[in-house]
Formats: C-alpha cells, structure tokens, sequence
C-alpha cells in the first residue's frame, strides 16, 4: 500500500529484479500500475554479477527498457545513469512560480510578516523559493514586513513590477498597494505551480453554498507545531463559520497522508503544497474533481474572505476568467 502511495508522487519508477528470481507477480502488476498511471519504468536486474544459467540471462520485461547491474562489484551502474537520463521527462517539471510574470531587472516587493508562527532566524520555503525564483531571473527581490509596505513603496522611484504578500497581510498590503500594481500571494503563486489554480478558484464558490452540518476537510502538506492562531485549524475554521454559520464541521489532515474517499466533505482547503510536488497536488485535485468534491486554497479563500479576489488573480488570465464567469452564474442563481 505504501508502494503505491509513493507513486502519487514519482516521475521515473526503478523496478529491482533479482535475477535468480525473475518478475514475480508482484512486479508484473506494479508495471502495470505504472503503465496505468503514465509513470515511465526501467527493470533495473539485479545480481548479474553472479553464475547463472542461461535461461536466466535475458528475462522478459515487456516494451519496458531493462538494464543488468551488480550492487557488489558497481557493474551497470554507469550504463543504468545513462538510460535514467535517457527516459526521464525533463518537460515534466513544475512551472515558474513568478519568473514567467517578470523580466530581467524588474523589482518585486516581497511582503512577510514576523509573527508568532514565523521560524527563528529564517524565512519560510514559500518565501525563500519565491526569492531564490526572482533572482534567477536576474529581477530584484525587495522584502520587507507588512507595516513597512507604504513607506518602502514610497521611497522608489519606480513603482514595482508586483506585490507578493504572505497571504495572513493580505488586507493591509490590499489597502497600501496602489491598483494599478499587481499584487498576489505566496500561496496563490503555489497553487498555480504546483496544482490547478483555476479549480481552487472554481472551488472557492462552494462557501456560500455550505448548510448547516457541511463537513469541511482543511489539509497541509506538512506537519508543524499548532499555534493559538494557527492558520489551518483556527483562522479559516473561523472565517468560514463567519461565511456559512456556526454548525460547519471540520476535519484536518497534514503530512502525506490523503483520503482516498472524501465524499462527506462539501469542501477541501489545501495549504499552497510547497512540501509537495506537482505530480502530488495534481493527484490531490483530480481525487477531489472525481468524487464531486470542491477543492480551494488557502491563499484564494483568504483573498476571497477579504473582498480582494478578483485583484489577487488578476495576474492570471484563466482562473480570473473562472472568477468572472463563476460570477455570472451565482448572479443569474440570484
């Protein structure tokens, strides 16, 4: 089970065969399943340093390509590199997460509170992986904290090619940044990357929608010491007991684990997934769009209980194109 669970997230599988036992059963299935799944495979036979007989130097592995190594003496090991590289899908890789926005010498003004919740001595991985994706660019990250976002915005001479704010700030920085400056968040630049940004902005509809008794799954990627404010289990519980009443009921669910029925829940909110590959996040939204369940993210529920949507997604054309639509069928509802 756990075998395949880890496919959810795989990009190039290696099945071991021994080689004085051949493909069981076991690995005829499991190649299958990979099959199934569009997961390219290499049989990787193991053991082909020792004296065999001849029927056991060339075992059958289907149209999958297969390579004979030696854990012992490193025979193949070179050759099985090569067809790694060789089958891997370089085009199967996750998306920009701000650099396809920007161009070389942009500024960016990177908003991140320092609250309770905030590590000591270091950013956080959305922030840093925001950075370390604008310099790449050769752009120009600016960081500062929420109370001085005005007074930095400002002092330039130039405004910003956009805003990105940790979600939580998202009034304040709403209220300081001009209009005419693109601003999103950290959280919803990870729901574009890493999943479906579209279908979270889709999902955020369902709020309204919610009866007494709705059962809510809120989900994150990794596990963390819960604060007194903690954003999953105590902030947006709140906000949408705030939105659909107080008999909504919530389950929670952090690290790798992820339900595979989910049909009692109305909605799922999912953290931005910056502990998970793209593979995994878009395995997690397709399990949701299969059962019938709608599925958002916490930076668009945040945008969205703030009032600032439709600014927060300006940035990108297709889930800003879900939002309008999405709004002119709740109008012709009314």
């Amino acid at each position: 089970e756990k075998t395949y669970e880890v496919l959810r997230k795989c990009n190039l599988a290696l099945v071991v065969v021994d080689i004085h036992i051949g493909i069981t059963e076991f690995e005829t299935e499991f190649i299958k399943q990979l099959k199934r799944r569009r997961i390219p495979c290499i049989c990787v036979i193991n053991k082909s340093d020792r004296d065999i007989s001849e029927d056991l130097k060339t075992i059958s592995t289907d149209d999958i390509p297969a390579v004979h190594v030696s854990a012992v003496t490193g025979f193949g090991i070179e050759k099985l590199k090569n067809v790694i590289v060789e089958n891997s899908n370089f085009e199967d890789v996750e998306p920009a997460l701000v650099s396809d926005l920007i161009c070389p010498g942009d500024l960016l003004v990177l908003v991140t509170p320092i609250d309770k919740s905030a590590p000591k001595g270091r950013l956080i991985l959305p922030q840093q992986q925001t950075i370390r994706d604008i310099i790449e660019k050769d752009a120009i990250a600016l960081v500062t904290k929420e109370q001085k976002l005005k007074h930095v915005l400002g002092g330039l001479k130039i405004p910003p090619a956009m805003v990105i704010t940790d979600s939580q700030a998202f009034k304040k920085v709403a209220s300081d940044t001009p209009t005419e400056i693109p601003m999103t968040s950290f959280s919803i630049l990870f729901a574009r990357q890493k999943g479906d940004l579209a279908e979270m902005v889709r999902g955020i509809q369902q709020i309204k929608r919610l009866a007494s008794g709705d059962k809510v799954l809120i989900v994150e990627g990794c596990t963390h010491q819960c604060q007194a404010d903690d954003i999953g289990k105590v902030k947006i519980p709140g906000w949408i007991r705030g939105i659909a009443g107080d008999d909504i009921q919530f389950d929670f669910v952090s690290g790798a684990h992820f339900m595979e029925d989910l049909s009692e829940y109305a909605l799922i909110v999912h953290c931005g997934g910056c502990m998970l590959n793209r593979r995994e996040m878009l395995y997690r939204v397709e399990k949701a769009r299969e059962q019938g369940v709608y599925i958002t993210n916490y930076g668009v529920l945040i945008a969205y209980v703030m009032g600032i949507l439709k600014r927060a997604i300006k940035p990108f054309p297709e889930a800003s194109a879900v939002l309008e639509e999405s709004n002119k069928n709740n109008e012709k509802e009314e």
